[in-house]
Protein backbone atom coordinates (compact mmCIF):
# COMPACT_ATOMS: atom_id res chain seq x y z
CA UNK A 1 0.00 0.00 0.00
CA UNK A 2 1.78 3.12 -1.12
CA UNK A 3 1.11 6.02 1.53
CA UNK A 4 -0.48 8.92 0.48
CA UNK A 5 2.36 11.50 1.35
CA UNK A 6 4.46 9.24 -0.94
CA UNK A 7 5.91 12.21 -3.64
CA UNK A 8 4.54 9.68 -6.58
CA UNK A 9 1.44 8.41 -4.97
CA UNK A 10 -0.82 9.76 -7.24
CA UNK A 11 1.23 8.33 -10.21
CA UNK A 12 1.41 5.14 -8.56
CA UNK A 13 -2.18 4.81 -8.08
CA UNK A 14 -2.76 5.09 -11.42
CA UNK A 15 -0.75 2.65 -12.18
CA UNK A 16 -2.52 0.33 -9.99
CA UNK A 17 -5.32 1.20 -11.84
CA UNK A 18 -3.94 -0.24 -15.02
CA UNK A 19 -2.55 -3.12 -13.60
CA UNK A 20 -6.05 -3.89 -12.02
CA UNK A 21 -7.79 -3.10 -15.87
CA UNK A 22 -5.08 -5.89 -17.01
CA UNK A 23 -6.32 -8.67 -14.57
CA UNK A 24 -9.82 -8.22 -14.92
CA UNK A 25 -9.45 -8.05 -19.19
CA UNK A 26 -9.90 -4.25 -19.40
CA UNK A 27 -6.12 -3.23 -20.71
CA UNK A 28 -3.85 -4.78 -22.45
CA UNK A 29 -0.56 -5.02 -21.59
CA UNK A 30 0.69 -2.99 -24.68
CA UNK A 31 -1.75 -0.15 -22.82
CA UNK A 32 0.65 -0.12 -20.20
CA UNK A 33 3.31 0.79 -22.73
CA UNK A 34 1.10 3.38 -24.03
CA UNK A 35 0.22 5.29 -20.38
CA UNK A 36 3.94 4.79 -19.77
CA UNK A 37 4.93 7.14 -23.08
CA UNK A 38 2.41 9.11 -21.68
CA UNK A 39 3.76 9.84 -17.87
CA UNK A 40 6.89 10.84 -19.97
CA UNK A 41 5.57 13.94 -21.78
CA UNK A 42 3.45 14.89 -18.63
CA UNK A 43 6.77 15.34 -16.67
CA UNK A 44 7.60 17.64 -19.55
CA UNK A 45 4.59 19.97 -18.87
CA UNK A 46 5.13 19.97 -15.12
CA UNK A 47 2.28 17.16 -14.18
CA UNK A 48 -0.14 20.41 -14.48
CA UNK A 49 -3.04 21.66 -16.56
CA UNK A 50 -1.39 24.16 -18.08
CA UNK A 51 -3.07 27.35 -20.31
CA UNK A 52 -2.44 25.94 -24.02
CA UNK A 53 -4.71 22.93 -22.28
CA UNK A 54 -7.43 24.98 -20.22
CA UNK A 55 -7.54 27.00 -24.55
CA UNK A 56 -8.28 23.80 -25.96
CA UNK A 57 -10.69 22.32 -22.97
CA UNK A 58 -12.63 25.61 -23.90
CA UNK A 59 -12.59 24.92 -27.29
CA UNK A 60 -13.47 21.17 -27.06
CA UNK A 61 -16.53 22.02 -25.06
CA UNK A 62 -17.78 24.91 -27.18
CA UNK A 63 -17.49 22.51 -30.65
CA UNK A 64 -19.35 19.39 -28.25
CA UNK A 65 -22.35 21.58 -27.52
CA UNK A 66 -22.53 23.01 -30.91
CA UNK A 67 -22.74 19.12 -31.90
CA UNK A 68 -25.57 17.75 -32.99
CA UNK A 69 -24.92 14.23 -32.04
CA UNK A 70 -21.16 13.76 -29.86
CA UNK A 71 -20.00 10.76 -28.59
CA UNK A 72 -17.43 9.74 -26.04
CA UNK A 73 -15.14 7.03 -27.61
CA UNK A 74 -13.90 4.68 -24.63
CA UNK A 75 -10.99 2.28 -24.91
CA UNK A 76 -9.68 0.06 -22.24
CA UNK A 77 -7.51 2.72 -20.25
CA UNK A 78 -10.04 4.85 -20.35
CA UNK A 79 -12.44 2.40 -18.76
CA UNK A 80 -9.85 1.52 -16.45
CA UNK A 81 -8.84 5.30 -15.57
CA UNK A 82 -11.23 7.23 -15.49
CA UNK A 83 -14.51 5.62 -16.60
CA UNK A 84 -16.64 7.69 -14.07
CA UNK A 85 -15.71 11.02 -15.96
CA UNK A 86 -16.17 9.96 -19.10
CA UNK A 87 -19.79 8.60 -18.35
CA UNK A 88 -20.39 12.59 -16.40
CA UNK A 89 -18.86 13.80 -19.66
CA UNK A 90 -21.51 11.70 -21.25
CA UNK A 91 -24.18 12.88 -19.38
CA UNK A 92 -23.83 16.36 -19.64
CA UNK A 93 -24.28 16.10 -23.23
CA UNK A 94 -26.97 13.79 -23.20
CA UNK A 95 -25.40 11.58 -25.21
CA UNK A 96 -23.66 8.15 -25.27
CA UNK A 97 -20.31 6.59 -24.84
CA UNK A 98 -18.40 3.68 -27.18
CA UNK A 99 -16.83 1.34 -26.48
CA UNK A 100 -13.65 1.30 -29.33
CA UNK A 101 -10.90 -1.27 -29.05
CA UNK A 102 -7.76 -1.56 -31.18
CA UNK A 103 -7.08 -5.25 -29.49
CA UNK A 104 -11.15 -6.31 -29.53
CA UNK A 105 -12.84 -9.54 -28.95
CA UNK A 106 -16.07 -10.16 -27.27
CA UNK A 107 -14.46 -11.00 -23.59
CA UNK A 108 -13.15 -7.15 -23.39
CA UNK A 109 -15.50 -5.86 -24.81
CA UNK A 110 -18.11 -6.99 -22.09
CA UNK A 111 -15.72 -6.46 -19.04
CA UNK A 112 -15.28 -3.04 -20.18
CA UNK A 113 -19.26 -2.90 -20.73
CA UNK A 114 -19.44 -4.49 -17.41
CA UNK A 115 -17.69 -1.67 -15.72
CA UNK A 116 -19.40 1.25 -17.40
CA UNK A 117 -22.60 -0.32 -16.64
CA UNK A 118 -21.78 -0.79 -12.98
CA UNK A 119 -21.47 3.50 -12.89
CA UNK A 120 -24.41 3.92 -14.45
CA UNK A 121 -26.93 1.04 -15.27
CA UNK A 122 -29.01 3.72 -17.44
CA UNK A 123 -26.00 4.74 -19.40
CA UNK A 124 -26.46 4.38 -23.15
CA UNK A 125 -23.51 2.14 -24.29
CA UNK A 126 -22.88 1.17 -27.56
CA UNK A 127 -19.93 -0.90 -29.25
CA UNK A 128 -20.29 -3.45 -27.26
CA UNK A 129 -22.29 -7.54 -27.93
CA UNK A 130 -21.23 -7.27 -31.60
CA UNK A 131 -22.62 -3.87 -32.47
CA UNK A 132 -19.76 -2.88 -34.43
CA UNK A 133 -21.06 -3.46 -37.75
CA UNK A 134 -19.87 -0.24 -39.86
CA UNK A 135 -16.53 -0.10 -41.05
CA UNK A 136 -14.89 3.37 -41.43
CA UNK A 137 -13.36 3.50 -44.73
CA UNK A 138 -9.69 2.74 -45.42
CA UNK A 139 -9.17 1.38 -41.81
CA UNK A 140 -8.68 -1.74 -41.85
CA UNK A 141 -7.82 -2.35 -38.15
CA UNK A 142 -10.73 -3.22 -35.36
CA UNK A 143 -10.43 0.20 -34.00
CA UNK A 144 -12.05 0.92 -37.96
CA UNK A 145 -15.48 -1.09 -36.29
CA UNK A 146 -17.46 1.27 -35.19
CA UNK A 147 -21.07 1.15 -33.78
CA UNK A 148 -23.47 2.43 -36.88
CA UNK A 149 -25.37 4.58 -33.82
CA UNK A 150 -22.48 6.32 -32.57
CA UNK A 151 -19.25 7.11 -33.80
CA UNK A 152 -20.65 6.25 -37.68
CA UNK A 153 -23.12 8.79 -37.60
CA UNK A 154 -21.75 11.11 -34.91
CA UNK A 155 -21.10 14.57 -36.21
CA UNK A 156 -17.86 15.06 -33.32
CA UNK A 157 -16.33 12.72 -31.31
CA UNK A 158 -14.03 12.70 -28.44
CA UNK A 159 -11.26 9.92 -28.72
CA UNK A 160 -8.87 10.01 -25.74
CA UNK A 161 -6.32 8.17 -25.64
CA UNK A 162 -6.39 7.64 -29.58
CA UNK A 163 -4.65 6.25 -31.86
CA UNK A 164 -3.68 8.56 -34.75
CA UNK A 165 -5.02 6.27 -37.70
CA UNK A 166 -8.62 6.54 -36.49
CA UNK A 167 -8.38 10.32 -35.87
CA UNK A 168 -7.13 10.76 -39.63
CA UNK A 169 -10.18 8.48 -41.41
CA UNK A 170 -12.69 10.54 -38.99
CA UNK A 171 -11.91 13.45 -40.39
CA UNK A 172 -11.64 12.24 -44.05
CA UNK A 173 -15.42 11.01 -43.45
CA UNK A 174 -16.46 14.66 -42.04
CA UNK A 175 -16.08 14.20 -38.74
CA UNK A 176 -14.92 17.45 -36.02
CA UNK A 177 -12.37 15.41 -33.68
CA UNK A 178 -11.58 16.11 -30.04
CA UNK A 179 -8.58 14.13 -28.85
CA UNK A 180 -6.67 13.98 -24.98
CA UNK A 181 -3.23 13.33 -25.94
CA UNK A 182 0.30 14.05 -23.44
CA UNK A 183 2.08 14.19 -27.04
CA UNK A 184 2.20 16.92 -28.71
CA UNK A 185 3.91 15.80 -31.52
CA UNK A 186 1.71 12.35 -32.00
CA UNK A 187 -0.53 11.59 -35.25
CA UNK A 188 -3.69 12.07 -33.23
CA UNK A 189 -2.49 15.73 -31.88
CA UNK A 190 -1.96 16.63 -35.20
CA UNK A 191 -4.92 15.76 -37.18
CA UNK A 192 -7.08 16.11 -34.75
CA UNK A 193 -9.46 19.64 -35.19
CA UNK A 194 -8.89 19.98 -31.05
CA UNK A 195 -6.32 18.79 -29.13
CA UNK A 196 -6.19 18.46 -25.05
CA UNK A 197 -2.35 18.41 -24.31
CA UNK A 198 -2.82 17.19 -20.78
CA UNK A 199 -3.44 14.23 -18.66
CA UNK A 200 -6.58 12.52 -18.84
CA UNK A 201 -7.13 11.68 -15.23
CA UNK A 202 -6.71 15.97 -14.71
CA UNK A 203 -8.51 17.26 -18.12
CA UNK A 204 -11.58 15.42 -17.97
CA UNK A 205 -12.86 16.33 -15.10
CA UNK A 206 -12.44 20.30 -16.54
CA UNK A 207 -13.77 19.54 -19.68
CA UNK A 208 -17.14 18.12 -17.82
CA UNK A 209 -16.71 21.65 -15.78
CA UNK A 210 -16.51 23.63 -18.79
CA UNK A 211 -19.49 21.74 -20.62
CA UNK A 212 -21.44 22.71 -17.46
CA UNK A 213 -20.33 26.57 -17.88
CA UNK A 214 -21.28 27.09 -21.67
CA UNK A 215 -24.30 24.61 -22.04
CA UNK A 216 -26.73 27.98 -21.28
CA UNK A 217 -24.00 30.14 -23.43
CA UNK A 218 -25.57 31.51 -26.92
CA UNK A 219 -24.86 29.75 -30.22
CA UNK A 220 -22.91 32.97 -31.38
CA UNK A 221 -20.67 32.75 -28.19
CA UNK A 222 -19.88 28.85 -28.73
CA UNK A 223 -19.26 29.34 -32.47
CA UNK A 224 -16.79 32.30 -32.20
CA UNK A 225 -15.18 30.18 -29.21
CA UNK A 226 -14.75 27.31 -31.89
CA UNK A 227 -13.60 29.93 -35.08
CA UNK A 228 -11.18 31.67 -32.51
CA UNK A 229 -9.33 28.49 -32.09
CA UNK A 230 -6.19 27.42 -33.83
CA UNK A 231 -5.06 24.07 -33.39
CA UNK A 232 -1.92 24.21 -34.38
CA UNK A 233 -1.03 26.87 -32.27
CA UNK A 234 -2.30 25.14 -29.46
CA UNK A 235 0.11 22.54 -30.07
CA UNK A 236 3.50 24.95 -30.88
CA UNK A 237 2.37 26.30 -27.88
CA UNK A 238 2.80 23.46 -25.83
CA UNK A 239 6.00 22.81 -27.43
CA UNK A 240 7.48 25.77 -26.49
CA UNK A 241 6.32 25.58 -23.50
CA UNK A 242 8.11 22.44 -22.81
CA UNK A 243 11.08 23.62 -24.44
CA UNK A 244 11.33 26.30 -22.50
CA UNK A 245 10.75 24.38 -19.16
CA UNK A 246 13.74 22.00 -20.11
CA UNK A 247 16.29 24.86 -20.85
CA UNK A 248 15.32 26.59 -17.44
CA UNK A 249 14.92 23.90 -15.13
CA UNK A 250 17.38 23.65 -12.13
CA UNK A 251 18.91 20.37 -12.23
Amino acid sequence: MVPKNHPRYHSLYYRSLLERGVDEGIVVKTGLIAHGRGEAFDYLIGEKTQGFARKAIEAAAALLLLAGYPVVSVNGNVAALVPEDAIMLAKELDTAVEINLFYRTPEREEAIYERLRGIDDGMRILGASGSATYRIPGLESNRGLVDPRGIAKADVVLVPLEDGDRTEKLRDIGKNVITIDLNPLSRSARFADITIVDNIVRCLPLLTQKVKQLKHADEEELVEIVNNYDNKGILKEALTFISKRLLDMEL
